[in-house]
């Protein structure tokens, strides 16, 4: 896995200007996501596919 200081993490323009959300990297082949509150706990890898589907899902659902 990737350090997360090699990685360039950014917030969603939705996101506001809160440290309450998440931010996400692009990785070769997905996505890396971590937490605005807790960015030193590192970071959550997902593959292609994987991140695709959940951004789908997130958007069909307006979870």
């Amino acid at each position: 896995m990737r350090s997360s200081n090699d990685l360039h993490f950014r917030k969603s323009s939705y996101s506001g200007r809160g440290d309450n959300c998440v931010e996400v990297a692009n990785l070769p082949a997905g996505a890396a996501v971590r937490d605005t509150q807790n960015r030193d706990l590192g970071h959550l890898s997902f593959a292609g596919a994987a991140w695709t589907a959940a951004l789908s899902t997130i958007r069909t659902d307006q979870v």
